[in-house]
């Protein structure tokens, strides 16, 4: 019988800090050039177009939005819950709040942009829906914590690691959602296009992704929850917003500051999910409301 002494030892972490340490040597120019297009596209463009409109006026224009996707219900309810956190007593909240939605949009446009694709090209291959499957498991099933520790190495601290971190962490169900999407319609449909002599791409974009588009449309409503779910751990490597607010609630056992602080991350995801959630139902084939 062999005892675990007697098992070779296989440093499995060793190697990855490796792997880590040679991207940092070796690939310095490409990290320095997303970091700086990422911090560049978070804090100037998104943030600071957000930032730039006042924030009452923001909060009835989010509203506006929701009357767009969901109707003047929804929109009453997103305009209080934006009033809400603008009135709640803790500093910098509102602006805390602003850069946590353009965290979280960054995020989750970077991420969809490379999930959709890759989702696409899984449902149409035999080859790679076996290579990408596995490969997502161990993206959805490794700790969040973790994903913060190459990134810190290859980008340092702020937020470009927490971004990193975040499109990583979101983007398996984005793929998973699109691929399904794209097998789920109706092989007739696929048939009757090559019968008219459609060819490959123009049965992918006139048929397939718009009947696929409300599967879609929840995997972009799943990463973008999930962007949000990391929105405190990235406020751990410097990433501010909300994140940074309620980690200091915690280390600094301040109820007041971290209770406010997640209510208003609480705010920040029912608006995302319902608008999502919306435009889901819109882009269905079949009408939504």
């Amino acid at each position: 019988m062999i005892s675990a002494i007697d098992l070779p030892t296989i440093e499995v972490g060793q190697g990855f800090d490796n792997v880590v340490q040679w991207m940092t040597d070796n690939l310095e120019f490409f990290f320095d050039f997303v970091k700086n297009f990422l911090g560049w596209l978070i804090e100037d463009v998104v943030a600071g177009a957000l930032h730039s409109v006042d924030p009452i006026l923001l909060a009835v224009i989010l509203a506006g939005i929701g009357v767009l996707a969901r109707g003047w219900i929804f929109a009453v309810g997103t305009l209080i819950g934006f009033l809400l956190i603008l009135t709640m007593p803790t500093t910098d909240l509102w602006e805390e709040t602003i850069d946590t939605l353009a965290l979280v949009l960054v995020s989750s446009l970077v991420a969809v942009v490379i999930a959709i694709p890759i989702g696409v090209l899984a449902a149409r291959s035999r080859i790679v829906s076996p290579i990408v499957r596995p490969i997502l498991d161990f993206m959805q099933t490794l700790p969040a914590f973790v994903y913060l520790i190459p990134a810190i190495f290859l980008f340092g601290t702020g937020v470009v690691p927490g971004s990193v971190a975040t499109l990583i962490f979101a983007m398996p169900p984005g793929v998973r959602l699109a691929e399904l999407g794209i097998r789920q319609v109706d092989s007739e449909m696929v048939e009757a296009g090559h019968a008219f002599g459609a060819s490959p791409m123009s049965i992918l974009t006139r048929i397939q992704l718009p009947l696929a588009m409300p599967t879609i449309m929840a995997g972009v409503n799943q990463v973008i929850m999930l962007s949000l779910s990391m929105v405190v751990i990235a406020g751990m490597v410097g990433a501010g917003g909300l994140g940074s607010l309620v980690y200091a609630g915690i280390t600094r056992v301040d109820l007041v500051k971290g209770f406010e602080a997640g209510l208003a991350v609480v705010i920040l995801a029912i608006y995302l999910d319902r608008l999502t959630s919306g435009l889901a139902a819109r882009t269905s084939p079949h009408g939504g409301s």
